[in-house]
């Protein structure tokens, strides 16, 4: 699966760089020299880190099941084969997981980027009072039920 990795971090990279207008390495090295220069890019690089951790961890649970695959007897699967395809599973979660943070941070535009409130092509609604009247339910009186065993 490497090319499907390479793809995907190929996309990343390219439109972090679209984003910053830079190559990633010399972004990279920008915000290792003024980390508080631009917030945006500070919050990209650390993600992006944190993307390619993960990225390594999934080919590394990826090359494990495979070996195991080949080394497995017949066609039933034993426990720790399948344990080995639940850790390739929950490494692709938290890979693309963290693509979906890197992501959401070079779209200016995706929701949340623009203010409190904003979502794309919209402007920040006024605050209305609640569509229902919320008033407390009237209460009345219940009726005494003597329970067994009870002390009085």
């Amino acid at each position: 699966m490497p090319d499907d990795a390479d793809d995907v971090m190929g996309v990343i990279t390219q439109q972090i760089e679209a984003r910053f207008q830079m190559p990633l390495a010399d972004l990279r090295r920008a915000v290792a020299a003024a980390p508080h220069a631009n917030n945006d890019a500070t919050v990209v690089v650390k993600w992006y880190g944190m993307l390619t951790e993960a990225q390594e961890v999934l080919e590394k649970a990826e090359d494990a099941l495979v070996a195991a695959l080949d080394s497995a007897p017949g066609d039933v699967l034993d426990d720790s084969v399948m344990a080995l395809a639940h850790q390739v599973n929950a490494a692709v979660a938290v890979r693309d997981g963290r693509a979906m943070v890197v992501r959401h941070y070079t779209d200016p535009n995706s929701l949340g980027r623009r203010g409190p409130g904003a979502w794309r092509g919209a402007e920040v609604a006024p605050r209305r009072s609640p569509a229902l009247q919320t008033a407390p339910a009237p209460s009345t009186p219940t009726p005494s039920v003597p329970v067994r065993g009870a002390v009085r």
